[in-house]
């Protein structure tokens, strides 16, 4: 059964769409229930994984862990797609599919704010049917992103997100949807396409040492090869002696972490010294990967299509889109462009750091200057994202430790904030701060839950906000001593955002919630009852995680730990080795 848990993530919802689509759309609430046990059955599958999920070995100078960056657990790998090329060799697609410390910290998150998303749809009126069978394609596509160990199947994952995302927003959005979701579309687009020339870059440059050791006649099948005889194909292609006819070309993200796997003379070998205006080719491929993510993540200047896209997209589209999406940018630095290129990693550490602090006060005082509490909020995200900018960028254990649980703990409070506003807009339609005072006499529960939200969001001792952030701080200030890539006064600028989150955060609470009451229109008294049933069900959990892995953050560090080490140890080394030859 645990050969095959991944896959039931990824076809779970793919089963019950096919199901919905064969009835009739007058089923309303049958496509509310489907849904809803398709994302708790993901769940469930999800929770499972993580009982099953063991810590790997801390790479060192002595053991062979440090070769092996990907330390892939409940593996899943068929072959898929084959196709002989001739001279150019085979091409290989495999259906790969796995965890790891990177990954198990994403998946949880997504299929638990996936289930809330799905409570939260529950309000959706129109066109019920193709809205859920749109939701659970998403649910499919964005869980296949963070368990998917083959590039071009990452690849697919990650475009197809695009198409459920931009009927969701054009179709159920706002005012604006149409112009919304075309600029969502169009800024994702273009991201791919860089991503998509650094994947054709890297097919024409790695083999699989296993699947050519099958094509050379060395090994019947992938169990018989040995790490022994791995290293015999590397020495090999390092000779030039194996004809390109035998070669086969993959696209395994495990195969192209090792730069042994990477055939001499082509573009992106290490060796080859191929530069464009006089950079190396590698390094522009990493800056191709990261700005690819980075729009998704976004990174300013890369993120005005952000607010826009949450504005007018419904409050569970804007829950998916805050709490997962966005961890799809970061996650992707993480997994192909550090992992790949750790060159780049090292060589581009301080511009990732700047831009990280620019977003981190930008992203904050825009926050400040809004008057929609959704745009609020949205800016919030870019300034909290560039937190993880700056901890990606320390190259220390702290400092990555901390963007993977900024991460986790973004989604879960970026998802409570989405929802809060949903909660207001549901009754009066309406977004604008100024038109709210004194809400606490009416909603007394409700700000309650927006007080917890706020404090987390600012980062509070006491929630998971905090953890990060200081993780993220931690980690930023160590660079300057551990690996010198990161100068003390960035982390210590970067304090100010959090004095704009404060400012902001608290002027909201105090306009929105405390003094005389007060709203715009007299008739909107009779609609601001306090939450429903359904409301708590989907903010009290979230409230309740908030916290928990604000006081319990061994939870999620002892998942992530090993990995980290590992990966930061993989990073530093072979990206200062690499730098080396490069320059030489």
């Amino acid at each position: 059964m645990n050969s095959y848990l991944l896959s039931l993530l990824i076809f779970i919802p793919l089963a019950v769409a096919l199901i919905l689509l064969l009835l009739p759309a007058r089923f309303v609430q049958v496509f509310k229930w489907m849904t809803l046990l398709a994302t708790l059955l993901q769940l469930g599958v999800a929770i499972f994984v993580y009982a099953n999920f063991e810590t790997a070995p801390i790479a060192s100078e002595d053991n062979a862990a440090v070769s092996k960056l990907i330390h892939a657990q409940l593996s899943e790998e068929v072959d898929w797609i084959q196709i002989d090329m001739g001279s150019l060799g085979t091409l290989s697609i495999d259906y790969h599919l796995g965890v790891d410390g990177l990954s198990i910290s994403m998946l949880l998150l997504a299929v638990f704010v996936l289930t809330i998303g799905a409570i939260s749809s529950w309000t959706i009126r129109q066109h019920v049917k193709g809205y859920f069978l749109l939701y659970l394609l998403l649910c499919s596509s964005v869980v296949g992103c963070f368990i998917a160990l083959d590039f071009f199947l990452f690849y697919l994952f990650f475009e197809f997100m695009l198409l459920p995302m931009y009927f969701l927003i054009g179709m159920w959005g706002g005012p604006k949807r149409e112009y919304a979701a075309i600029k969502f579309f169009l800024y994702t687009l273009l991201g791919s396409i860089f991503i998509l020339i650094a994947i054709i870059g890297l097919y024409v440059s790695v083999i699989d040492p296993v699947e050519t050791a099958i094509s050379l006649g060395l090994a019947s099948s992938t169990e018989t090869v040995t790490p022994q005889l791995i290293e015999q194909i590397q020495n090999m292609l390092a000779q030039g002696q194996i004809a390109s006819e035998n070669m086969v070309r993959s696209f395994s993200m495990i195969a192209m972490t090792d730069a042994k796997n990477f055939i001499p003379g082509t573009v992106l070998s290490l060796l080859s010294q191929s530069t464009l205006l006089g950079v190396s080719i590698r390094l522009w491929a990493f800056l191709a990967l990261l700005i690819g993510f980075a729009i998704k993540l976004p990174a300013v200047p890369l993120h005005t299509w952000l607010p826009d896209a949450h504005v007018e997209a419904p409050t569970p589209i804007s829950v998916i889109l805050a709490g997962i999406l966005l961890k799809i940018g970061a996650y992707g630095i993480l997994r192909t462009a550090y992992s790949i290129f750790p060159e780049g990693a090292v060589y581009y550490a301080w511009w990732i750091g700047l831009f990280g602090l620019i977003a981190i006060i930008y992203g904050g005082m825009n926050a400040l200057a809004m008057k929609d509490l959704k745009k609020l909020i949205a800016y919030s995200s870019v300034s909290h994202m560039g937190f993880v900018l700056l901890g990606l960028a320390s190259l220390t254990v702290e400092g990555i430790s901390g963007s993977i649980y900024q991460m986790f703990s973004h989604g879960l409070i970026s998802s409570m904030l989405f929802l809060i506003a949903g909660v207001l807009y549901d009754r009066t339609h309406d977004r604008m701060i100024a038109h709210y005072g004194g809400l606490t006499t009416r909603m007394p529960y409700f700000t309650g839950l927006v007080v917890i939200a706020f404090f987390a969001s600012l980062g509070l001792p006491g929630f998971s906000g905090f953890v990060a952030e200081l993780l993220v701080f931690l980690g930023a200030f160590n660079s300057a001593t551990l690996n010198e890539l990161l100068p003390r006064w960035m982390p210590i600028a970067a304090t100010f955002g959090l004095i704009l989150a404060a400012a902001y955060y608290l002027w909201t609470l105090q306009r929105m919630f405390f003094g005389t009451y007060y709203v715009r229109d007299t008739s909107w008294t009779s609609k601001l009852n306090d939450l429903n049933i359904r409301e708590y069900i989907m903010l009290v959990p979230l409230a309740v995680a908030v916290i928990a892995f604000g006081v319990f953050p061994q939870v999620l560090i002892d998942m992530i730990d090993t990995t980290v080490s590992n990966f930061v140890y993989y990073v530093n080394t072979t990206g200062q080795e690499n730098l080396q030859l490069i320059f030489r």
